[in-house]
């Protein structure tokens, strides 16, 4: 490397032979590293940009470096935002109902019910039936997945099923 005549990069032909050494390079890095979704010549240009505001503190033979380092916080910062912007999307903000307090009372009471039900069901009726109902697992992945043939899983889920609306039928 060259001996630094300068103690920064502020000098414009200096600052330009930079650009022209580690514009492309940089590009390719970001490109390599995260993909073209994250606009890597957005990247390159905010990274020269900080150079270019951070000048006098930075020594050309330690601008490339800068460049490097600036660059990819910047896209890691920008991929972290992005994962807290979907995550906002996923969350559905509580919207206000048109339906009845009193029906709202009486479903969840409903709700209390079936999983008090639910867990007076044999283990053996409970762990089909959900699988089969929560899961939506057909009998035959059931059967194997609890080593029994599909008759005795049938037979477990219906069971389940009839237990259930003798004990909601009381409600």
């Amino acid at each position: 490397m060259p001996k630094d005549l300068n103690n920064h990069i502020c000098d414009e032909a200096l600052f330009s032979k930079a650009f022209k050494d580690y514009a492309t390079d940089l590009h390719d890095f970001l490109y390599y590293k995260f993909g073209s979704h994250i606009n890597p010549q957005d990247k390159v240009q905010e990274a020269f940009v900080k150079l270019w505001q951070k000048c006098k503190d930075v020594k050309p033979s330690k601008a490339k470096s800068f460049l490097f380092t600036v660059a990819n916080n910047l896209t890691l910062n920008d991929i972290a935002h992005q994962k807290v912007v979907l995550k906002f999307q996923e969350t559905k903000p509580k919207s206000s109902t048109h339906e009845d307090p009193e029906f709202l009372m009486q479903e969840q009471e409903y709700k209390l019910k079936l999983q008090k039900a639910i867990s007076n069901l044999t283990k053996a009726q409970r762990v089909a039936f959900l699988m089969n109902r929560i899961e939506g697992k057909k009998h035959r992945e059931i059967a194997e997945i609890l080593n029994i043939s599909q008759k005795a899983v049938e037979k477990r889920i219906y069971g389940a099923l009839k237990q259930l609306r003798k004990e909601i039928e009381e409600i």
